[in-house]
């Protein structure tokens, strides 16, 4: 593998230099009054890119999953209710982490390249009439198959049936590449990790409580100790931890978020999306199909491709990997073997996409894929030179 080539897995991603020597700082004594110039300028970033006034930012050093864990363990009970749909890896995953707590879990089951089908959670939350149901999973992007849901549908669909459970997404794919609206979306525990649209190491699980997840702690009895809320909240009144914390990554968390909202969310967002479309303006060239099924499920972080019957996807990542240095993302789970993934998110520019869609290229003409060399990347190229902006402001 080639340090020198940037990465296309859907993360971790690529790791703006800026960022990478924020994180390599000396020693400091987290209990010092220096410690909050890191600290709150990290969680008010958070805020400003999770567009949330009222929401409360915990950051814990783990991961998305174990951001997961924190909101679980932080507002259920065992035995609670929980709605949620399976249509990809992650979302799976988050579903065996609620059963495996004791939890309820009513799962709604959907070909893997769908998006949440909202018009049967609002089915399954009008029927609930004893309001049973505390809590509605959604997956914002299902990395696994490159598909995003509409959270806002979700949310409308709660509120149709007024509906009291708790809304929690998982956006660890999409916060910070695409668009994020916790208060506007009525989102009571979003969750997320640094090394995805933050562009940092892996390490932190970065989550925010509504007002109303917040009022579950004291009567949610679930088991937690490193993911207690309570003692975080405690410690951030005196600007601390309740044990060590990850002090370098936190301050590349202040500078990256100063980053994105420096370019602008709103041009973040316009960048992904140009990246992604370029990105399946390739594919469409390769006469290949994505995994999602429709272009409005169509993610702008990850594209999830699906080879020709009788081809194994993962050789193409291996092949990439071992001959040209790149990394390429495999299929996981129903999809392993039948499809490669590209991640564009985070750190990158027309000109890096170009790279991995003209390695991918030659990765599939050396396989035996009929595939003309140059066919994908001409058809990015033709997309990016006639949507470029005069002047590209890019995290990099």
């Amino acid at each position: 593998m080639s340090f020198q080539n940037p990465v296309f897995i859907p993360g971790p991603t690529n790791i703006p230099e800026v960022l990478r020597r924020a994180c390599d700082m000396p020693t400091m004594d987290h209990r010092s009054a220096h410690f909050a110039d890191i600290l709150q300028p990290a969680l008010s970033g958070v805020k400003k890119v999770l567009k949330t006034q009222t929401g409360q930012v915990f950051l814990f050093p783990s991961t998305g999953s174990g951001g997961w864990e924190t909101a679980l363990t932080n507002t259920l009970s065992a035995g609670d209710k929980v709605l949620a749909c399976n249509n990809g890896m992650f979302s799976q995953k988050w579903i065996d982490m609620c059963e495996r707590h004791g939890l309820d879990v009513e799962a709604i089951s959907v070909p893997w390249g769908q998006g949440i089908p909202t018009n049967r959670y609002a089915e399954i939350l009008a029927a609930d009439k004893d309001h049973r149901i505390k809590v509605v999973l959604a997956t914002h992007n299902e990395t696994a198959t490159g598909v995003v849901s509409d959270i806002a549908a979700v949310r409308a669909a709660m509120d149709a049936s007024n509906h009291p459970a708790m809304l929690f997404v998982d956006g660890v794919s999409s916060i910070g590449s695409m668009d994020f609206r916790m208060d506007e979306w009525g989102v009571d525990v979003a969750v997320t990790g640094s090394q995805k649209g933050f562009m940092m190491p892996v390490g932190l699980a970065i989550t925010a409580f509504s007002p109303k997840a917040i009022a579950a702690l004291e009567s949610a009895t679930l088991p937690r100790w490193y993911f207690d809320v309570r003692d975080m909240q405690a410690g951030y009144k005196v600007n601390g931890y309740p044990y060590t914390p990850q002090v370098g990554l936190l301050n590349g968390l202040k500078v990256s978020c100063e980053m994105l909202l420096d370019e602008g969310l709103d041009n973040v967002f316009a960048r992904h999306a140009r990246i992604a479309q370029g990105v399946r303006n390739a594919i469409a060239a390769w006469d290949m199909e994505l995994c999602a099924v429709s272009p409005e499920v169509y993610s702008n972080s990850v594209s999830a491709i699906l080879t020709p019957q009788g081809f194994n996807a993962t050789e193409l990542v291996t092949h990439a990997s071992v001959k040209y240095g790149l990394s390429f993302g495999g299929g996981l789970g129903q999809v392993e073997g039948k499809l490669f993934r590209i991640g564009h998110l985070g750190s990158l520019t027309d000109v890096m996409a170009l790279s991995g869609i003209a390695t991918a290229e030659m990765c599939m003409v050396d396989l035996g894929l009929k595939v003309k060399l140059g066919s994908g990347v001409a058809a990015a190229q033709d997309f990016y030179r006639s949507t470029a902006a005069e002047k590209q402001q890019v995290a990099a």
